[in-house]
């Protein structure tokens, strides 16, 4: 005889997995956290003035975080950066394209491929890259206060153990 209550049977409680698994707890944190980084940039006095009004408005998500976790400081070939960001070459490059327009980053004609462009963060890019450094310090001094020094130690120590165990890059 079926269930009246299917809801509230105990098959019901054996799908609870779906939302407590480690991957979705994970997916959680990290929006969360990007999401932190992104209010104090909103109100940082060292992000510019005008990135700072577009972190506000919500104008900045979680794709700029990703160029500027990826953009290193010498410049990268947009291929490297899509790459390293886990993004399409084409979802990157709109996002550069986006990026010049804001100021942030200029293109440049890679000296050793005359097809490929070099990504470089412009001296506002910079006040950004150190907006974006200082908030992240700030988010991660956050997270330590609120789980403990110790359980965020733990939880520092297991990520890097994971994201370095299948040879991708962490």
């Amino acid at each position: 005889m079926p269930d009246p209550d299917p809801f509230h049977s105990p098959q019901a409680h054996d799908d609870d997995w779906r939302q407590t698994h480690l991957g979705r707890l994970l997916g959680h944190a990290m929006r969360r956290f990007d999401a932190r980084v992104l209010q104090l940039m909103a109100r940082s006095a060292e992000a510019p003035l005008a990135l700072s009004n577009l972190a506000a408005r919500e104008q900045v998500g979680a794709a700029h975080v990703h160029l500027t976790r990826h953009l290193s400081p010498r410049g990268d070939r947009i291929t490297d950066l899509a790459a390293r960001a886990g993004m399409a070459k084409q979802s990157m490059a709109a996002l550069i394209d986006q990026c010049t327009a804001w100021g942030l980053v200029t293109r440049e004609a890679d000296p050793h491929d005359a097809r490929a462009r070099i990504v470089r963060y412009t001296p506002l890019g910079l006040s950004w890259r150190e907006a974006f450094r200082q908030a992240v310090a700030q988010a991660e001094a956050e997270f330590r206060a609120e789980v403990g020094e110790d359980v965020a130690t733990v939880v520092a120590l297991g990520l890097e153990a994971y994201a370095g165990g299948d040879g991708a890059p962490a």
